[in-house]
């Protein structure tokens, strides 16, 4: 059946009932299941290195179900049950696949963004309780196996740190040299560590202990998106299997190669990715450590496409800008199509990548605490340039706004916040934390924090993100519309716009850019060109800054908290020095009740003296030694 539009989308959720499809109920089952159906096919691909003849592990569906059944009973036997947690903190490799999916079996299992900071990861093991940590052995040019350390350090919790070892990917003459100039770890804690490898095969290729064919919380995801500091999202085997169900059904073959650049502690490439391919017995190729930070992934990557016979590209805005600033060096005739997600794709780098590329590109939408999938352009009918497409089969998004006498539906083209409702949604528990579900729901709809409407065809718009509205006087500026003009200047690659402090407006549109390579503009000349390309007057940014790169999360968001913090040091000092005075702000810290705090160093002023200063300002200030660190 063709996915071509809201017809289709309609007479698929018709056919009956979410409830009543024939789904498994867990992931092992699921696992089992197409481990049956597909043996011999390819399952996952993983290389080290980014070259297209670099070596590469590919296993099979049998060899991934035993491998996965191998890790699950492991971690049973370090005394993971069905409620108790089994985090990583590692790079993309076979073995994150295992854990994620045999820990999945086993417990809960959660996924950490290695690039955190040590007290990051240290306050997220902490608060899932972690168990099990599986990160990597010490290993030359990455302090995962450090930081992790000092987090678990910090985590009481933690009894067992199971390491994974890279060096088996190498080859002679690089396996040789590992060994001799490989880093002791320097951090010591109260663990116990053991080897990944050598415990998993200890264990049989049989389950066991009892699969009870039932739903239950078995993943934690942290939300380490633009917001600053990370909550916990819990997801349940029901929500992963509806997003396998999806990738399946409107997707995905047994014969279909996928890219994935994307990190394995995120749900697109946990949940849309691997869940799909789990499901339909697709091959995920999964390239270096790193996915698209990888060194020359993106000089690379037509050619890995031809490696790997690829029919589908996963990727993100700044990842189709990188590979546009590269030539299409390799046969790609194979590919069905390019998907986007994680941050809105400006149209100019639309029509940039299927000019080049010749490759339909199609954008969708989702969220951690969704599990993830909402909707996306359909890949048969018509792709609105901009939309996030229609809603899914068994999803029903609407738009609502607030008011005085509650929550109103919004009607066709009005702007409000965008609220689903989906087997993804955990209601009343979608953190883990229960004071941060409050408020968070209309009814069973989860409220996304997105800004959006729907137009008369069904098709869903994102407008802006609430949190990062920019309220300059009362008057709410979206920062997109700023974005989309800076893209369109042929010098800039990326752009975010924030609200700068303020100390008439509370806050006045700022920007920042980075450029495309070998580009030169000057930061008045863009600003310049502001002025003719930002309509409304009031959002024309009144700061530019070139960065040599912007702040961005893993799946290639631009990072706003560290724009936003950039901003405060640059106007606060600026503030200071005109009033004479030598303190200056030396950090700004997230804090979770008060948000961005100026850290301020006197430098021998007085505390009133900057008070007066600073006190027309919004954002709120401290003096450096009374830092808290946000926990």
């Amino acid at each position: 059946m063709t996915f071509a539009g809201m017809d289709d989308r309609n007479a698929i959720e018709a056919e009956m009932p979410w409830e009543e499809r024939d789904v498994p109920k867990t992931l092992y089952s699921l696992l089992t299941g197409t481990a049956t159906k597909f043996p011999g096919h390819n399952a996952i691909s993983y290389q080290l290195f980014s070259g297209p003849k670099d070596k590469a592990e590919t296993l099979s569906w049998k060899q991934l179900h035993g491998k996965v059944t191998q890790t699950a009973n492991m971690l049973r036997s370090l005394g993971v049950g069905p409620q108790d947690v089994v985090a990583y903190v590692l790079p993309n490799c076979n073995e994150t696949v295992l854990t994620l999916l045999g820990g999945a079996v086993a417990g809960i299992v959660n996924p950490i963004n290695p690039l955190l900071e040590a007290e990051q990861i240290g306050s997220i093991l902490r608060e899932t309780k972690a168990k099990v940590v599986v990160t990597l052995r010490p290993f030359p040019k990455t302090d995962v196996a450090d930081k992790t350390a000092e987090a678990v350090k910090l985590a009481p919790n933690v009894e067992t740190v199971l390491e994974v070892d890279l060096l088996r990917y190498l080859t002679p003459p690089k396996s040789w040299i590992v060994p001799l100039v490989r880093p002791k770890r320097a951090v010591q804690n109260h663990a116990k560590y053991l080897d990944f490898n050598t415990e998993i095969a200890k264990h049989a290729t049989k389950l066991g202990f009892d699969d009870p064919q039932e739903d239950r919380v078995a993943f934690y995801f942290h939300t380490g998106g633009t917001t600053g500091m990370p909550k916990v999202a819990q997801h349940k085997y029901s929500g992963m299997v509806y997003n396998g169900w999806i990738g399946h059904r409107l997707l995905y073959t047994e014969d279909d190669n996928i890219m994935c650049p994307l990190p394995l502690f995120h749900v697109f490439a946990c949940h849309v990715i691997l869940m799909a391919a789990v499901t339909s017995g697709a091959h995920v190729v999964f390239p270096t450590p790193q996915g698209y930070r990888g060194e020359g992934v993106f000089d690379n990557f037509w050619k890995l496409v031809e490696r790997w016979k690829i029919t589908f590209i996963i990727t993100v805005p700044t990842a189709i800008s990188a590979k546009m600033q590269r030539p299409i060096d390799a046969d790609v005739s194979t590919v069905k199509t390019a998907f986007s997600g994680s941050a809105p794709l400006p149209l100019e780098l639309f029509r940039r990548f299927e000019k080049a590329t010749g490759v339909t590109l199609v954008e969708g939408y989702g969220l951690t605490e969704a599990t993830c999938l909402v909707s996306c352009n359909p890949t048969d009918g018509v792709k609105k340039v901009g939309s996030i497409g229609i809603p899914f089969p068994h999803t029903s998004v609407k738009i609502y706004k607030a008011t005085n006498d509650g929550p109103v539906e919004a009607d066709v083209d009005e702007v409000g916040e965008i609220c689903i409702s989906n087997p993804g949604v955990y209601v009343g528990h979608t953190y883990t934390e229960a004071e941060k579900n409050k408020d968070l729901y209309y009814g069973d709809y989860l409220r996304t924090g997105d800004l959006g409407r729907v137009d008369e065809d069904g098709y869903l718009w994102i407008t802006g993100r609430a949190k990062d509205l920019i309220i300059r006087g009362g008057h709410n500026i979206d920062p997109a519309e700023i974005e989309e003009a800076l893209l369109h200047h042929e010098a800039v690659a990326f752009a975010g716009a924030i609200g700068q402090p303020d100390r008439h407006a509370g806050e006045v549109p700022c920007a920042f850019v980075e450029l495309v390579e070998g580009a030169s503009v000057t930061e008045e000349e863009l600003l310049e060109f502001c002025k003719s390309h930002v309509q409304e007057r009031a959002a024309q940014p009144k700061h530019m800054t070139i960065m040599d790169e912007l702040p961005k999360t893993a799946v290639g968001k631009i990072f706003k908290p560290d724009l936003r913090k950039h901003a405060i040091t640059r106007v606060y000092n600026a503030t200071l020095e005109e009033a004479g005075l030598a303190a200056r702000v030396v950090s700004v810290i997230d804090d979770k009740k008060r948000g961005l705090v100026a850290q301020v160093e006197l430098n021998g002023d007085s505390q009133d003296q900057v008070g007066t200063v600073l006190g027309d300002f919004v954002r709120p200030w401290e003096i450096a030694s009374q830092a808290i660190a946000a926990e």
